[in-house]
């Protein structure tokens, strides 16, 4: 009997700490405690990139409901694309690419974006504008067109109109900001028929690679005026190659990135290495601006692009704008 008695009492307060819902009464969910951030980078390697790196940890680490990953790809669009289907599994809040290139990794963002992954994609575009979330940039056309006119300037006026030979050290050529920082310069310099391109190469936005393929051209050219690197690591590259031959104050350098630090392009004008820079936006700001209200806001619809705007660096400005 005592142990019938047992049995039952306990059965009672069972039944007693079950939630009871009444008419009108719903069981409370658990809110979301934290959010998976992971970022597809196409290679740590290139100082532009190493500082979007840092500027993402910076301001992610704000966060404290935020886990943030980084992938490099390491400039290899089958690596690029393996690391994002390994991401999709994770099933991140939020994904963020910069896509090494633009044709080879629209497919698997978008089937990143079909498993219902916010995608956004980090300055430059793909091939399909579908398969992505919102886009992010800086408009590499625009700051073409800006370095062209600032070269058209710095050249020699003849018989009444600029003329110079100008050397391009070009990044990936599948790349949009390779294509359209090149097409924007040369929309505006080819309106003048004394300026020509004397030579160009291409080195994969890395500094030795420029070295290497500047000695190349300097050899077999006598007679350049500008080297417009199309971005300032590549311009750097070039300048460090003039000056192992004895011809570095007989050529201007141009670059493009503009970013920060002694390594920067910034104190590169400042040092008077390069004679101008047009500041690449890290994009990073407006990314985690974004990204946390596409997380965070069920309500909110991004725009499809969001422009960060670039300013041009010239030794009347670089010291000002230099921050260490």
């Amino acid at each position: 009997m005592k142990k019938g008695l047992t049995v039952f009492l306990i059965l009672c307060l069972c039944f007693m700490a079950l939630p009871v819902f009444g008419e009108g009464q719903k069981e409370v969910s658990t809110e979301k405690s934290g959010y998976l951030v992971i970022f597809s980078q196409c290679n740590n390697a290139e100082p532009y990139r190493a500082a979007q790196n840092d500027s993402f940890k910076a301001l992610w680490s704000q966060y404290d409901d935020v886990v943030f990953e980084i992938q490099d790809a390491q400039q290899d669009n089958s690596r690029q694309i393996s690391q994002i289907e390994t991401a999709i599994v994770k099933n991140p809040d939020l994904l963020i690419v910069a896509p090494n290139e633009r044709g080879p990794l629209s497919a698997v963002m978008g089937k990143a974006k079909k498993a219902g992954i916010p995608v956004i994609c980090l300055e430059r575009d793909i091939v399909d504008a579908e398969n992505y979330t919102t886009w992010i940039m800086s408009d590499n056309y625009s700051i073409g067109k800006l370095a062209g006119e600032y070269m058209v300037e710095m050249l020699k006026v003849k018989n009444g109109a600029p003329e110079g030979k100008i050397v391009d050290l070009r990044g990936l050529l599948g790349v949009e900001g390779e294509q359209k920082r090149f097409n924007g310069a040369w929309d505006v310099m080819n309106t003048y028929s004394g300026i020509t391109q004397e030579a160009e190469a291409v080195c994969n936005w890395l500094q030795s690679d420029a070295r290497v393929r500047m000695t190349e051209i300097l050899r077999a050219h006598p007679d350049i005026d500008i080297v417009y690197g199309h971005n300032d690591p590549m311009a750097v590259g070039g300048y460090l190659a003039a000056r192992d031959l004895g011809r570095e104050k007989d050529i201007l350098f141009v670059g493009v990135d503009g970013l920060q630090g002694e390594a920067g392009g910034i104190k590169k004008v400042v040092d008077g290495v390069l004679a101008a820079t047009f500041t690449y936006p890290l994009c990073t700001d407006k990314a985690v601006e974004i990204g946390n209200k596409i997380m965070r806001d069920p309500d909110f619809t991004p725009e499809k692009v969001y422009e960060v705007q670039s300013e041009m660096i010239t030794p009347s400005n670089a010291v000002e704008k230099f921050n260490g």
